[in-house]
């Protein structure tokens, strides 16, 4: 894809984006065809500093609702990232799911080299893990339909991400067996554990951190990495509080409002 081509590609979904209006899909001309043709997308659509990432569909239950077959890879600005117990408005959002996930923060670069990481050289350059509840939308109007590409270049609908605190201890535990109880509100209630997360999320955090080196992109230090919906996508409406309780890794929150 040439540059100009993903330049008013991206150019289009962030018009969509600043007011919230849907499209079908990109132009034929300006659709990607694959991964890299859509992460090419992706990263004019969110220049600037970018303080965490996102993997989507890292289980079934995920890869579900937005039917691809493969975990995508996203980005945020800091204006992306709210705190533990924030507001968050759900004005122009169709998705209207909240998802109970794990996050990374990186204590130094991982940078593009000729061979893959491994688990155990990305989690040396972990230097937290906190807990969170991502909030996703898309610019396709039929996001199911959209396709891989499309969605990654769409950011892989990453809107918004509450971040709760750093976990204490946590280096020990078995995250795949780590569990969260999710509640919204007085309606109802989830369980969801880590191994929902491709297994683990080391693992999917060490999957991502490979998906990105082989494109060429450094992941920094400070920088966090969000791996996944560790249970089935919470369905939220206005007025609910969705809190998720980690266990011994803490507790996070967030209000939703129209």
């Amino acid at each position: 894809m040439p540059d100009h081509a993903a330049a008013e590609a991206a150019a289009m979904l962030h018009a969509h984006w600043q007011v919230r209006s849907r499209m079908p899909s990109l132009p034929e001309m300006l659709r990607p065809a694959t991964r890299a043709e859509g992460y090419a997308i992706q990263a004019r659509l969110v220049p600037g500093e970018i303080v965490g990432w996102k993997i989507a569909a890292t289980n079934v239950a995920g890869q579900r609702h937005i039917n691809v077959d493969g975990p995508l890879v996203g980005r945020y600005a800091a204006g992306m990232v709210l705190p533990d117990g924030a507001e968050v408005s759900l004005r122009g959002n169709a998705m209207r799911v909240a998802e109970p996930e794990f996050a990374f923060t990186l204590g130094r670069d991982l940078a593009p080299r000729e061979g893959e990481y491994a688990l155990a050289e990305v989690m040396d350059a972990v230097a937290e893990l906190r807990i969170g509840i991502e909030v996703p939308d898309s610019r396709f109007a039929d996001f199911t339909a959209a396709g891989g590409p499309q969605l990654i270049a769409d950011n892989a609908c990453a809107l918004l991400h509450v971040l709760g605190r750093a976990a204490e201890d946590w280096r020990g535990l078995d995250l795949a067996a780590a569990g969260c109880l999710a509640k919204v509100g007085a309606r109802y209630e989830r369980e969801g554990i880590g191994a929902n997360v491709l297994g683990d999320p080391r693992v999917a955090l060490t999957w991502m951190v490979n998906e990105m080196t082989r494109l060429g992109t450094t992941l920094r230090a400070g920088q966090f990495v969000t791996t996944g919906t560790c249970a089935t996508p919470l369905a939220i409406l206005p007025g609910d509080e969705v809190a998720v309780d980690f266990g011994r890794l803490g507790t996070v929150s967030a209000r939703f409002v129209e």
